[in-house]
């Protein structure tokens, strides 16, 4: 069989324990004091343990290889059931939550902090990580406000961002306190729903 079929690369195939040992030090490294500045191609080989060339046949960059490595570290959000937009927006809010006080954090706060040094990764990271996210949040939003749950005047960017701002931490290492998800969702829902309720 050709490559053109199979679609495969030439050479070896992938380790999955190879992927995983670079992603983790490629995290390690960002949530460091140093940040993005600490991540390279060579300091990211020695602590995974495998050559410089075994990270590029896999990423061509560095801002590639962080991006795959936070992507990595978040846990997708849920796919809402659609019961209700107030039960859908509850799930996302408690996975946010629940996100809060991992590596993760720390490594989104140094990526956030070098928005200015690293244009194209903060823009990739927003790309690739954050807007997926934000779109599953817009989607209940819309379908709360089509099936009258939700005022149909509603601005979706804003209500989306007041959900989304709450449950993102001011600092590293800040946690909610128990019950805080679901108190947002309440606050925000009351402002937000429908006349009728």
């Amino acid at each position: 069989m050709s490559e053109t079929t199979t679609g495969r690369a030439p050479g070896r195939p992938r380790s999955e324990r190879a992927d995983k040992a670079i992603l983790d030090a490629t995290l390690d490294l960002l949530a460091r004091e140093s940040g993005v500045a600490g991540v390279s191609m060579e300091a990211v080989a020695a602590r995974a343990g495998v050559g410089k060339s075994t990270i590029y046949r896999r990423w061509p960059s560095k801002e590639a290889l962080i991006v795959d490595a936070l992507g990595a570290a978040k846990a997708p959000l849920p796919e809402p059931s659609g019961a209700s937009a107030r039960e859908d927006l509850t799930e996302i809010a408690r996975a946010l939550a629940a996100e809060r006080g991992r590596r993760h954090l720390q490594c989104f706060w140094n990526v956030l902090g070098s928005a200015e040094r690293y244009p194209e990764l903060y823009a990739r990271y927003k790309k690739d990580i954050i807007e997926p996210r934000r779109a599953i949040v817009r989607d209940v939003l819309r379908r709360g406000v089509a099936t009258g749950e939700l005022r149909a005047d509603l601005d979706v960017e804003v209500a989306m961002s007041m959900l989304v701002g709450s449950l993102t931490p001011r600092r590293p290492r800040e946690t909610f306190p128990e019950g805080y998800a679901e108190a947002v969702v309440d606050a925000l829902v009351k402002g937000i729903g429908s006349a009728r309720d």
